[in-house]
């Protein structure tokens, strides 16, 4: 007898489709039969170990976070409950460039260094692997949810090159060539980027060309946050384009959003760029969050020459009186590209997290609210602060614009991802409520999209990127990888002031057909794995 039969679901398949009333069976990890209410009438109903009474409730795919830091945090925290209250069965990690593998011990610090403000500095996780495919291992030892790894770009720049602005040569760039392909061998499903962070940010468009080259041989993705998002948006993304259309390779844009000021109501255009490119063939997909605040380190903030040479030549600068006048000047004055060439505006940047305690009264406060407390400029807290927290601080930016929100979520192409920090006393509450906000707030509350087009997006649409041939529907013979949920309940609970509060409406979620949430409780369930590419 099978183990488990979900009985009367409105299931909700992932295709888009309409959804239609059925009984689910699931037996060792995967859907075995779907029997829909027609065909069931009149005949004797499947029969399992366990029966689950599904009235009232959606079944659907498990969600896929299609931009995740959760690179430390699988590891760190096997509860999870952040994504899988959320139906997340699958997260796709090593984004925005920078993340754990292919290291070194040089590199590792470094790159430790550098997005502790994602990740912390990760003392607590023993980092025992260097390679991609060890690092995928370690996954497979047990975590809550699936994950799949993108080769960071940032990261083996660091490892070929160093953390120099300055161009490959012939033989960095070979090894570059190299280590992308060892990464995508060992299992990786394609290459980040973070061009607006160190050291990724200073690969030219020709270099990342023929990484993409490598990516688009092993059947992998480009996965770029691109070089602005502010002002010279529209360029980037073309930019991008460009990059994939010459490489061949396919491409999935990073937390696509038109932010800043210069952008308001310009989504549209960023569509029609869009839609020019897939008409053309380009292999193109697209994620966002259902927010309009960012998220970030405060380094980030700085000037790509001010990040040159790794977080101890950043900390000299910002301590040299002279060195530091120059950084705040492009700052205020003339847009630094770490911020997107948009002068930044204090009263618009949080700070969400500190890896210092001692800084802890800076947390919910903005810089410049800040500065008003302590009788300083602004400049002058963010540069105390990133000086004393050693470039650890996590900030949000508030800066992004709702209407470009909702029409850029409706595109053909789009998916849903969270960018969730974890770490922080105040993180962003995408990490805890993107999926059921999609659900509650887009759908149910204003229609923006309808819930066969919303699940499509989160389930069925990423898992085609991912080229995984048996997930994200809800198919006889797929991997049950499974969430059932209240649509008239289904709601984001996490809020500014609240951002760890956990979703309503969500009672089960289902990795490898095993209960890791069950009646609205995590269960020890540790039923993930590293999702690896499938070879071409």
């Amino acid at each position: 007898m099978e183990e488990l039969v979900v009985r009367d679901a409105d299931v909700v398949d992932g295709s888009g489709a309409d959804s239609y009333r059925a009984d689910v069976v699931v037996d060792r990890g995967r859907i075995v039969s779907i029997v829909k209410e027609a065909a069931a009438a009149g005949c004797q109903r499947p029969r399992a170990v366990r029966e689950l009474d599904a009235e009232g409730l959606v079944l659907s795919p498990g969600f896929v976070d299609m931009h995740a830091h959760s690179d430390l945090a699988l590891l760190r925290d096997p509860d999870h409950s952040a994504k899988l209250a959320q139906g997340v069965t699958l997260e796709v990690i090593g984004q925005d460039g920078l993340s754990y593998a292919p290291v070194d011990d040089r590199t590792l610090e470094e790159v430790r260094r550098a997005v502790t403000g994602w990740n912390g500095y990760g003392e607590d996780v023993d980092v025992d692997w260097r390679t991609v495919g060890e690092y995928l291992d370690r996954l497979d030892g047990g975590i809550a949810v699936n994950a799949a790894y993108l080769v960071p770009q940032g990261t083996v720049r660091a490892l070929a090159v160093g953390w120099e602005d300055r161009p490959a040569t012939p033989g960095e760039l070979d090894r570059m060539r190299r280590l992308v392909a060892e990464g995508l061998e060992q299992g990786a499903v394609g290459l980040s980027s973070g061009l607006t962070y160190p050291p990724g940010m200073y690969a030219g468009d020709a270099e990342l060309t023929e990484l993409c080259r490598v990516v688009a041989r092993y059947g992998g993705y480009y996965c770029p946050h691109h070089r602005s998002y502010g002002a010279g948006a529209l360029e980037a993304y073309a930019g991008m384009v460009a990059v994939a259309r010459e490489a061949g390779c396919p491409l999935h844009l990073a937390h696509a959003t038109m932010n800043f000021g210069v952008n308001e109501g310009r989504a549209p255009e960023l569509l029609a760029l869009l839609d020019r490119a897939l008409d053309s063939g380009v292999d193109l997909t697209l994620d966002s969050y259902p927010y309009t605040p960012g998220s970030t380190t405060l380094a980030a903030l700085l000037p790509g020459w001010a990040s040159a040479g790794g977080p101890e030549a950043v900390l000299a600068r910002l301590a040299d009186p002279a060195t530091a006048e120059r950084i705040r000047r492009e700052l205020e004055v003339t847009g630094s590209d770490g911020c997107h060439g948009v002068p930044v505006d204090w009263e618009t940047v949080e700070v969400s997290g500190v890896a210092d305690p001692a800084l802890a009264d800076h947390v919910g406060r903005t810089v410049r609210e800040s500065a008003d407390l302590r009788g300083e400029t602004p400049w002058a807290v963010a540069r105390g602060l990133l000086l004393a927290d050693r470039l650890g601080t996590t900030v949000l930016q508030h800066v992004g614009h709702e209407e470009n929100v909702r029409a850029i979520m409706r595109h053909r192409a789009h998916t849903g991802g969270s960018d969730g920090i974890l770490r922080g006393a105040g993180p962003h509450p995408r990490a805890y409520g993107t999926f059921p906000r999609y659900l509650g707030t887009y759908v149910r509350e204003l229609g923006v999209l309808t819930l066969e087009e919303c699940v499509a997006h989160l389930t069925g649409r990423p898992a085609a990127r991912l080229r995984l041939p048996d997930r994200g529907l809800v198919r006889e013979g797929y991997r049950a990888d499974l969430v059932l949920f209240d649509p008239a309940t289904v709601a984001a609970r996490a809020t500014f002031a609240e951002p760890r509060a956990l979703p309503a409406g969500i009672p089960y979620v289902l990795v490898d057909g095993r209960f890791a949430v069950e009646d609205g409780r995590r269960t020890d369930v540790l039923a993930g794995r590293a999702v690896r590419r499938t070879p071409v």
